[in-house]
């Protein structure tokens, strides 16, 4: 493998960035790690890489400080590798690929909060039924009711929202899903908000609104990352697209919404299938 580092005195973070990011492999296997695949041979199978590439590439990552190797079996000995704190830096330049790809190579380079029904963004929320959120470094959406239904949205009267598409509502959205809370809670089910908003903002939002369940900020992109959300660029911020995830309390996503045309239709839409999959749980996740 060739690996090219740039010199000490280069002033350029972009050169020093690309010595240690800018291989595709190594770009991969970061997207997967940071997805919960954390074990060589899960590695593999996502990635599609050789065994030989992928322990060049996982030695390099670790050697350069991106992945820490931690044991997790003696007899036989196995490791798994994590992000670092450096790795955790890394992940915004995951998401502005991702969103690269999305809007301008699979796009039409408009910024939308939603998406076409036929989009490569809506088939990738769908994929996310039946896959566990990994536990992350700086939030957890997933409570220990038998679901939690975690909307994402753009943000609270953020720049430009008039301008685009689907970009109004989310204040809508939030009030809703307050105003019906109790229903949720009845069916066993928990709600959290998700935006890049930071916690100030979340916070003052909230008490403006009286908004009673938990609103949290992926500023730092960590779940938006690790599920590979959909995500567009409005005021100076990468934003969440309007998107509905339900989740058991073993992780595992069970349903999803995107997009989203109707605010507090999705709401309603969240309701029946949390109802739906409340009617055939096991006993241990039904509610009380």
């Amino acid at each position: 493998m060739t690996r090219r580092h740039a010199s000490a005195v280069d002033p350029c973070g972009i050169a020093h960035a690309v010595g240690v990011l800018g291989d595709p492999w190594s770009l991969l296997v970061l997207r997967d790690v940071a997805g919960g695949c954390t074990r060589f041979d899960q590695l593999v199978a996502e990635t599609g890489i050789s065994r030989k590439v992928l322990t060049q590439r996982l030695d390099a990552l670790v050697a350069d400080g991106v992945l820490e190797r931690r044991a997790y079996s003696e007899r036989p000995p196995r490791h798994e590798y994590v992000l670092t704190a450096l790795g955790r830096g890394a992940l915004p330049v995951l998401s502005a690929l991702q969103q690269f790809g999305d809007t301008w190579l699979l796009g039409d380079g408009r910024p939308d909060a939603g998406a076409a029904t036929d989009s490569n963004e809506v088939m990738r929320v769908s994929s996310l039924i039946g896959q566990r959120i990994p536990r992350l470094h700086a939030l957890d959406p997933v409570t220990d009711e038998p679901f939690t239904v975690v909307y994402c949205y753009p943000g609270n009267a953020f720049p430009g929202a008039d301008d685009i598409p689907g970009g109004v509502g989310c204040t809508l959205e939030s009030c809703t899903y307050r105003d019906r809370l109790g229903e949720f809670a009845g069916l066993g089910a928990a709600v959290v908000g998700v935006s890049t908003q930071r916690p100030g903002e979340q916070a003052e939002f909230a008490a403006a609104n009286g908004i009673r369940f938990p609103l949290l900020s992926d500023a730092d992109l960590e779940l938006t990352t690790a599920l590979r959300l959909p995500t567009f660029r409005a005021g100076g911020t990468t934003r969440l697209k309007r998107q509905t995830l339900v989740v058991d309390r073993d992780r595992v996503v069970r349903a999803t919404l995107f997009p989203i045309p109707d605010v507090t239709g999705s709401v309603e839409d969240a309701l029946r299938l949390v109802r739906e999959l409340a009617s055939v749980a096991e006993p241990d996740v039904r509610p009380s």
